[in-house]
């Protein structure tokens, strides 16, 4: 499959207006310029001459700042391949790709932030709080896309084991991310390289193919065994 293919969606840009917003951008340009969090609260609401109850309004905490901006990236992301009405008529192959390539898009004007956050990043096991609302609406959309795949015969169906699909496409999300961190190439070529090939070996493995004849024989080896 050709990534054209999967990149013929429109980038949606996220829309938050106000006073949130103003907080989000206010936070991003601190850490950026700062390398770390404000000192406190009261602090970053001083200097953005902001009252203190009119932030708690909008986050309880930087960190749910930094969830927020996030999960507004999973939000991005989505919208934008929903948004397009072709989206509907990938495989879940493609769509995955599609996925992968636009979020891609999206960390990349965003890439400067997304690296300070991720700096501390080495286990793709370990989920930061920063990821955690981002994980749960990643595993809802992939779980959405590969029960359709199952239905359509892509997926194949193994007891126990596709119920930890989405769990390992998360893993599989974790090592994109450091992959793309540390990829220094013209326009993340490589990134992308990494995205199409791991996501088609992903499905070979999942899909009904070599796998399942090798269960089957050994199911067979069994029986006859046993009879």
């Amino acid at each position: 499959m050709e990534k054209t293919k999967a990149t013929k969606t429109s980038r949606v840009k996220g829309k938050s207006t106000g006073t949130e917003a103003k907080i989000k951008a206010a936070y991003i340009e601190y850490l950026l310029n700062h390398g770390k969090q404000p000192n406190s609260i009261y602090k970053f609401c001083f200097d953005l001459k902001l009252k203190e109850e009119d932030f708690y309004n909008h986050f309880g905490s930087f960190e749910s700042i930094e969830k927020h901006i996030w999960k507004g990236f999973m939000d991005q992301v989505t919208s934008s391949l929903t948004a397009d009405k072709t989206f509907d008529d990938f495989s879940a192959r493609e769509k995955i790709l599609a996925f992968y390539f636009t979020l891609a898009e999206v960390l990349k004007s965003n890439r400067s932030f997304a690296l300070l956050q991720l700096m501390g990043h080495r286990k793709p096991e370990f989920v930061p709080i920063f990821l955690k609302e981002f994980k749960v609406a990643f595993e809802i959309f992939v779980s959405s896309i590969l029960s359709d795949g199952k239905s359509k015969g892509e997926v194949a169906a193994r007891p126990y084991l596709d119920k930890r699909y989405p769990q390992l496409f998360w893993v599989h999300l974790g090592f994109l991310l450091l992959y793309w961190k540390d990829d220094e190439s013209p326009g993340f070529e490589q990134t992308d390289a990494f995205i199409e090939k791991s996501v088609n070996l992903a499905f070979d493995l999942i899909g009904k193919g070599a796998f399942d004849s090798a269960i089957d024989f050994v199911k067979f080896l069994y029986q006859s065994k046993v009879k």
